[in-house]
């Protein structure tokens, strides 16, 4: 870039932000401007184990050093100098899961991530306790599921976390949260914007009543909101981000903040009436409330902003992976063929085929279900795709109701919020992976919720930029300013956005192929009741 690039650099007029997602750990550092400097990543993969979803924390640490690594290798080519400091950091992840430690750090059971959804008593006797949804992956219901089945290691919890707060807790020492993060591990009082002290008095009963003393105010992490710092890089946490010594401790920490939060920076979706849809491995709608919703709902949690003002999540376990599965597919067969197009070219020849396929379907219908989806009240999935003998077995079509298929639970999400409860959308932005063909998903999208979508390059680091706009946030030193006032007049001036309007015809469309894929749902319960899982190590 420039000079004055590799100035700010040196200078620690920067910050930093890592984020774990679901199939990649990326690290972006930002300047004074909050535009990209330098970007690096790593793949990584959850695994079936023992019918769990997990990751193995020796995993994390390669990944996020990897990822570091490749950021400081991009630093110095772009702009010829050592990334040795930076001005703020952050750390973000996928949300909810279950990460407990006993009083010596030892995890004591594998990581439970997101996608497990193996608590359905537990979620079932805590919403009907406490009068709001408990969805399946909270980290709550992990620990009561836990109770319920008398596992030993919930005796000798010390503390639980989310995996931004345990990346987090080693690089500074503090146990602390984010708000945005935290309210997926426990019911925030929207008063005092700290767990809800009611719920978490009946939840300390409800363990006596299994058998288990304990006090859960004690359990969790302490939380902290936008703006505000959530500890220093310690000399132990620098050496773990940078095994090589080069990057220098002291740096502020942000609070570690959720995937989810991210999203709703990086899309500057943080106010009332706004919302996003962020699609990868799993696929969610955040939508920020005017007001308190009237009814509870399965299909949808109650979580907050970075900033602790309350949002409607409608989170979907299943996204983009079967779509990319098939994608895959396409790729083998090109290059049996002989081609050497590479599976970006095939996304972009799949998804620009999409439009031009039947506007419902064509009579075809896909699930795209590798983990359960409470939403539909599965608790296992198993991908499928199926045709009435009358159906035309087109490309363009096929792919369409694959896309349609990424979008379909979310939609029965989306209709509780929009008509159920009447709640409003002056703007929906849209980010991920999904939405990087121009103008295909985000077509869909707009059907599929009829309202106007929009997408921009403002999101185009996606999370990992999110936290690391928090970071600067934090470090900006103006605690009496709001954080959607700092993103709208400081962050996004000049922001080029591209809207779609939704297209009637794709509207219902998407509302008859929508009539056929509910009718059709016992179809995948059936496939789940007879249809064995993969072995252990044949799923990833």
């Amino acid at each position: 870039m420039s000079e004055n690039a590799g100035a700010a650099i040196t200078g620690g007029r920067t910050a930093l932000g890592i984020e774990l997602g679901s199939t990649r750990i990326k690290a972006v550092l930002i300047g004074p401007d909050h535009a990209p400097l330098g970007v690096g990543s790593h793949d990584w993969e959850n695994q079936l184990v023992d019918r769990l979803w997990t990751y193995a924390l020796d995993d994390v640490w390669t990944g996020v050093q990897q990822s570091f690594a490749a950021l400081a290798e991009d630093v110095q080519r772009r702009h010829g100098v050592d990334l040795s400091t930076v001005g703020a950091l952050g750390v973000s992840a996928m949300m909810h899961g279950y990460l407990a430690f006993d009083a010596d750090g030892e995890l004591l059971t594998p990581f439970r991530t997101w996608r497990n959804t193996s608590t359905g008593r537990s979620a079932e006797r805590l919403s009907a306790e406490f009068g709001i949804n408990i969805p399946h992956r909270w980290s709550v219901a992990h620990l009561y599921q836990a109770m319920l089945d008398g596992e030993e290691h919930v005796g000798r919890l010390d503390h639980l976390t989310t995996l931004a707060g345990y990346v987090h807790w080693k690089l500074t020492g503090e146990k602390v949260l984010g708000i945005g993060d935290a309210s997926g591990m426990f019911p925030i009082d929207d008063g005092t914007r700290g767990y809800d002290a009611v719920m978490l008095a009946r939840f300390d009963q409800l363990a006596a009543e299994a058998g288990v003393d304990l006090t859960l105010a004690d359990l969790l992490p302490r939380i902290e909101f936008a703006g505000h710092q959530g500890g220093e890089l310690t000399d132990a946490g620098a050496k773990l981000l940078d095994p090589t010594g080069r990057l220098r401790p002291g740096i502020p920490l942000c609070p570690p903040e959720g995937d989810a939060g991210t999203g709703m920076v990086a899309t500057n979706s943080v106010a009332p009436r706004t919302g996003n849809v962020s699609a990868g491995t799993s696929i969610f709608a955040m939508v920020v409330l005017e007001h308190e919703l009237a009814g509870v709902h399965r299909e949808l949690d109650l979580v907050t902003t970075p900033a602790g003002d309350p949002v409607a999540m409608v989170h979907c376990n299943n996204g983009a992976s079967e779509l990319e599965a098939w994608a895959g597919l396409f790729t083998e067969f090109a290059r049996a063929l002989g081609s050497q197009a590479d599976p970006s070219a095939i996304f972009e020849i799949l998804f620009t085929g999409a439009l031009g396929g039947a506007s419902d379907g064509g009579g075809m219908l896909a699930y795209n279900y590798l983990s359960g989806e409470p939403i539909t009240g599965l608790e296992e999935g198993r991908p499928l795709f199926l045709r009435s003998p009358y159906s035309r077995l087109e490309l363009g079509t096929f792919v369409r109701t694959l896309l349609y298929s990424s979008l379909a639970t979310l939609r029965i999400g989306m209709d509780v919020l929009q008509q159920a409860e009447g709640v409003r959308l002056d703007r929906m932005f849209a980010h991920g992976g999904l939405f990087k063909t121009e103008g295909v998903a985000q077509r869909f999208l707009a059907a599929a919720i009829d309202t106007p979508v929009s997408v921009g390059d403002v999101a185009g680091e996606g999370g990992a930029w999110g936290i690391a706009v928090l970071a600067a946030f934090a470090g900006s030193r103006s605690p009496e300013r709001s954080l959607a006032d700092y993103l709208e007049t400081t962050v996004f001036t000049g922001a080029d956005v591209r809207t779609v309007e939704p297209d009637p015809v794709d509207v219902a469309g998407f509302d008859a192929f929508m009539q056929r894929y509910v009718a059709a749902l016992p179809v995948e319960r059936a496939a789940v009741d007879h249809v064995s899982p993969a072995q252990r190590g044949e799923l990833r």
